[in-house]
C-alpha cells in the first residue's frame, strides 16, 4: 500500500509544492500555529532521505571528483552571485528582498532531487554523494555566504543559523547514513520504500505551514510580489540549465548529466523557508517561497526534455 502511495505521489510531485502553498494561504489561521513542528518534520524528512546514503558510495564518487566540483561551483558560487545580482538589479534599496534572493541560492541541493534522478535514470551514487557532502557542509557554507554577500545589510545570528542546520539537516543525515552503513543496506531495502511516501507528505506539510506564516504577504498580490515570482522563476530555470550545459560541455555520460541537471537546479527550499522565517523578517522568505512554486514543475519540464534528448521516458529511464 505504501509503495503504491509513493508511486502516486511521485507522479504528483510537480504539483505538491504549489498545492501546499495554496493550502497554506487558505488555512493560514489554523496552520501558522503549527510552525513549531516544522524543524522536527524537516529533520524526519532528512533522515528518511538519507538512509540510502553510505560512505562507500561517497568514496567511489570522490575518485572522480570533477562532477562534484562543477556542481559545487554552480550551487555555491555562480547561483548565489546570480541571486545577489538579480536582487540588486530588480529590487534596489530593498535589502530584505535582496537577502531572500541570496538565501534562495545558498541553500544546499535538495534531498528530493534523488526522486527525479531515480525516475530518469541518472547517477544515483553521484546524487547521494552530492546531497551528503552539501548537507554536511551547509552549516558552514550558508552562514558564510550570507555574511559575505548581505551581512552588512541585514542582521543575522550566524551561530543560530548553523545550529538550526545541524539539527534539521546534518544530524538526521548522519544518523540515516550510519544506519545504512551499519545494516549493510538492509534499512534502505526494508524501510526505504515504507519511508518514501512520508518524505513527500512531510514536504507538503512543511511548505503549507511555512506558507501560512507568510500568508499576509502572499495574499496581497501586487506588482512587487509578481516581480519576485517572475525573477525567482527565471533564476531557478538558469540553475537547471547551468547543470545541463556544463555536463554537455564536459561531454559527461547521460547518467552524470541527468544527476547534475537536477542537483544544480533543485534546492532544499523547505529548509530555506524554515531559516528565513526563523532568523529573518518575513519578507526575506518571499523569494524562497516563490522558488518553491516552480521548483518541482521545472524539474518535471527538464526531466521530460532530458528523456526526449536521450530517447527514453521516465519509466524506461528508471529501469536503466
Amino acid at each position: 500500500m505504501l509503495i503504491r502511495l509513493n508511486k502516486v505521489l511521485e507522479k504528483a510531485m510537480p504539483f505538491v509544492t504549489p498545492t501546499a502553498v495554496i493550502v497554506g494561504l487558505i488555512c493560514s489561521v489554523w496552520l501558522h500555529n503549527l510552525s513549531f513542528l516544522v524543524p522536527w518534520i524537516f529533520a524526519l524528512m532528512t533522515f528518511f532521505g538519507s538512509i540510502g546514503s553510505n560512505f562507500k558510495d561517497l568514496q567511489k564518487v570522490m575518485m572522480h571528483p570533477l562532477p562534484i566540483v562543477a556542481n559545487f561551483i554552480i550551487l555555491h558560487l555562480a547561483m548565489p552571485l546570480l541571486g545577489w545580482a538579480a536582487g540588486s538589479l530588480f529590487f534596489p534599496g530593498d535589502d530584505l528582498t535582496q537577502t531572500g534572493f541570496v538565501l534562495l541560492f545558498v541553500i544546499p541541493t535538495g534531498v528530493v532531487s534523488l526522486v527525479w534522478v531515480t525516475i530518469y535514470g541518472g547517477n544515483i551514487a553521484l546524487t547521494l554523494a552530492l546531497i551528503l557532502l552539501d548537507t554536511l557542509l551547509s552549516p558552514f557554507i550558508v552562514p558564510l555566504s550570507l555574511s559575505l554577500i548581505v551581512g552588512a545589510k541585514v542582521h543575522m545570528d550566524q551561530w543560530d543559523i548553523m545550529r538550526g542546520l545541524f539539527l534539521m539537516v546534518v544530524i538526521p543525515s548522519l544518523i540515516g547514513t550510519f544506519l545504512n552503513q551499519w545494516t549493510k543496506g538492509r534499512i534502505k531495502t526494508t524501510w526505504g520504500p515504507r519511508f518514501a511516501p512520508f518524505s513527500k507528505i512531510g514536504l507538503f506539510v512543511v511548505v503549507a505551514i511555512n506558507s501560512s506564516v507568510i500568508a499576509p504577504y502572499l495574499k496581497n498580490m501586487n506588482g512587487q510580489l509578481v516581480k519576485i515570482i517572475v525573477i525567482a522563476f527565471a533564476s531557478a530555470t538558469i540553475g537547471y540549465l547551468a547543470g545541463w550545459l556544463v555536463s554537455r560541455m564536459m561531454k559527461w555520460e547521460r547518467e552524470v548529466t541527468i544527476a547534475l541537471t537536477f542537483n544544480s537546479g533543485m534546492r532544499n527550499l523547505s529548509a530555506g523557508a524554515v531559516l528565513a522565517i526563523s532568523f529573518f523578517p518575513p519578507p526575506v522568505a518571499l523569494p524562497v517561497v516563490a522558488g518553491m512554486l516552480f521548483q518541482q514543475i521545472l524539474a518535471a519540464i527538464f526531466g521530460q526534455r532530458l528523456a526526449k534528448s536521450y530517447g527514453v521516458n521516465g519509466h524506461t529511464a528508471k529501469a536503466a
